[in-house]
């Protein structure tokens, strides 16, 4: 069986990673499958959310398989390069962004590179049971998968400095309070509220949902007046779409409006 399960239903993409037995470990075959689920997320235009998870109910992901990783340095050449970069290269933490919405379902421990997974997702929702961290530093390294980047932009900076300097782990709780996850579920209602979400995002235009995000991601790397340029030129495209056209007319005549993503 597939170490990445990807599914559709209603405009909805699911991605699991399935290794349960090692708490959903990425290891080389895992990352080239989950950066090839987020190429179908961005490519397909029948899949307008997507939501990630993890199989069984002890870990989102533990992070990267460090058991692949010892053995593949053994197996390395002499003054080779480190085989986490090889690993490094496939995860889709190093992609750019798609910029459909991704909701991360987290189910349990979401530790180092499951943290850091999630962190490129939209929206984090967790069980009760989650525990979150980036633990790179217990083992003399850093998170090379964006965690040092993204976690900041997401947390107050302080909070974000002693969760990278300590590796200590938080539980969903003290996640929500900082802001880290935007909702806290029982386990049992975890992936219904995830899914709930997602189809509530689904019920807007799907182009005006992916043009927010876009505006959202590249304004915060632009000064306020290059961001508002830029939100004007993604107004001005999307104007242009037939579903721009049909939500106005939808709301005049006082029904649903029934959005192609065209």
């Amino acid at each position: 069986m597939s170490v990445v399960l990807y599914e559709k239903k209603d405009h909805i993409a699911f991605i699991t990673l399935n290794r349960p037995e090692v708490m959903n470990a990425i290891n080389t075959e895992a990352a080239r499958g989950l950066a090839e689920a987020w190429d179908n997320v961005r490519d397909d235009p029948e899949v307008w959310t997507a939501i990630v998870t993890g199989a069984g109910d002890r870990a989102f992901s533990a992070g990267a398989d460090l058991k692949e990783i010892a053995a593949m340095r053994m197996q390395a050449e002499p003054g080779g390069e480190p085989v986490e970069l090889t690993i490094l290269r496939l995860v889709p933490m190093r992609k750019p962004e798609v910029y459909k919405p991704f909701i991360a379902a987290l189910n349990g421990v979401a530790a180092g590179g499951g943290l850091e997974l999630a962190l490129i997702c939209d929206i984090r929702i967790a069980a009760d049971n989650a525990r979150l961290g980036l633990r790179e530093v217990v083992l003399s390294l850093i998170p090379g998968w964006g965690g040092t980047q993204r976690l900041p932009r997401l947390i107050p900076f302080g909070m974000a400095l002693e969760i990278l300097m300590t590796g200590d782990f938080i539980s969903a709780e003290e996640a929500y309070r900082i802001g880290l996850v935007n909702k806290v579920v029982p386990f049992d209602e975890l992936m219904p509220a995830a899914e709930a979400l997602a189809r509530r995002i689904n019920e807007n235009g799907p182009l005006a949902v992916r043009a927010a995000k876009e505006a959202a991601y590249q304004g915060m790397r632009m000064p306020l007046d290059e961001g508002l340029q830029l939100e004007r030129l993604l107004l001005q495209s999307l104007l242009m779409s037939e579903d721009a056209k049909k939500g106005p007319l939808a709301f005049a005549q006082k029904r649903k409006p029934e959005y192609k993503g065209i």
